[in-house]
């Protein structure tokens, strides 16, 4: 029985849609620093924080949908084909005829850290725009996720603004993980433009330090509770491998601890922490089912090399977690 109070639009509403990059990544193979010498690279693997995250929300059974843009290339159609046959509702992304698929050539540290060579905003990730398509699509839509990357794209961010009133004015509703840096909020107007999303939003999706920065403060209870008195019904609190928690308004509480795991790919991993999440309140799942299938979901992407590759279905996270130790 379902006894937590429902924060977001039933899936019965219409599709979760997001909004913005759709993207291949290349892999080297090998540790290292930089690209400045020929190495071994291994892709293309469909990627894009929001692709991946409409991805994993599709895998596990939600309605949903993505508005974007690909070119007309090899790297184009790796990305719709694998959202296509994962269930995601693809009428809205657009193919250029004249731009490139984004790309992103990725190279890991020793120490864990990343190298990125991007190809993002002279590629055809950046030439999003408010179509005929995206107006039908955003027209039956029923909840909206928006990710901190939205800021990076103008396009995006212009897209995002239109269609949020639109979804709520239908009893729809909005998802944000803030995916965002520090140093981005001194930028032009992105800290009101962060603090206006935190308004709107029904569910937060936070980690590290993010859930301060939506705050304004330090300390995670009156982080938590600003936030609550500001609007926000739900926060997930991601932990990595520590787990995840998550609040209610209400009051009501989840706790889960983390997954015993050989990390092999960390990217990717809270994109489908929060695709999971979504798609299993949507559904009408728990907050305790919805946090433990959310949590399976960014552990078993971190073994796969490959930023979606580990996105699962609800049967394969089930096995997932029935098969994989917790810490204590």
């Amino acid at each position: 029985m379902n006894d937590t109070p429902k924060t977001l639009a039933p899936d019965s509403l219409g599709p979760t849609v997001t909004i913005g990059e759709i993207l291949v990544e290349i892999v080297a193979r090998e540790t290292g620093t930089g690209f400045r010498e020929p190495i071994d690279l291994i892709g293309p693997f469909p990627s894009g924080a929001p692709a991946i995250f409409i991805d994993q929300c599709a895998r596990m059974g939600g309605a949903a949908a993505m508005v974007g843009v690909v070119g007309d290339d090899d790297f184009g159609f790796v990305n719709i084909e694998r959202l296509k046959r994962d269930g995601v509702d693809i009428s809205a992304i657009a193919v250029s005829p004249d731009h490139p698929t984004g790309s992103a050539f990725v190279r890991y540290r020793e120490d864990g850290s990343r190298d990125f060579v991007y190809n993002i905003a002279k590629s055809a990730a950046a030439r999003l725009e408010w179509t005929p398509q995206v107006e039908a699509l955003i027209a039956h839509c029923g909840h909206i996720h928006v990710m901190g990357t939205v800021f990076a794209s103008p396009a995006a961010w212009a897209i995002t603004e239109r269609a949020i009133p639109l979804i709520k004015a239908r009893g729809g509703t909005m998802s944000l993980d803030p995916n965002l840096r520090k140093e981005l909020l001194a930028h032009g107007q992105t800290e009101e433009k962060f603090a206006s999303l935190v308004d709107k939003a029904d569910l937060l999706l936070p980690s590290g330090n993010e859930l301060f920065l939506a705050a304004g403060m330090d300390g995670e209870e009156r982080a938590i509770e600003a936030l609550f008195r500001r609007g926000v019904q739900e926060i997930a609190v991601k932990r990595g491998e520590h787990g995840a928690s998550a609040r209610q308004r209400t009051g009501a509480r989840a706790d889960c601890p983390g997954l015993i795991v050989e990390e092999t790919d960390p990217t990717g991993a809270g994109d489908c922490f929060g695709g999971a999440y979504v798609a299993c309140r949507r559904l009408g799942m728990p907050l305790q089912t919805a946090l433990e299938f959310a949590n399976a979901a960014g552990a078993r992407n971190v073994t796969r090399l490959g930023p979606m590759e580990g996105a699962g279905t609800r049967a394969e996270l089930e096995d997932f977690m029935a098969r994989t130790a917790r810490r204590s």
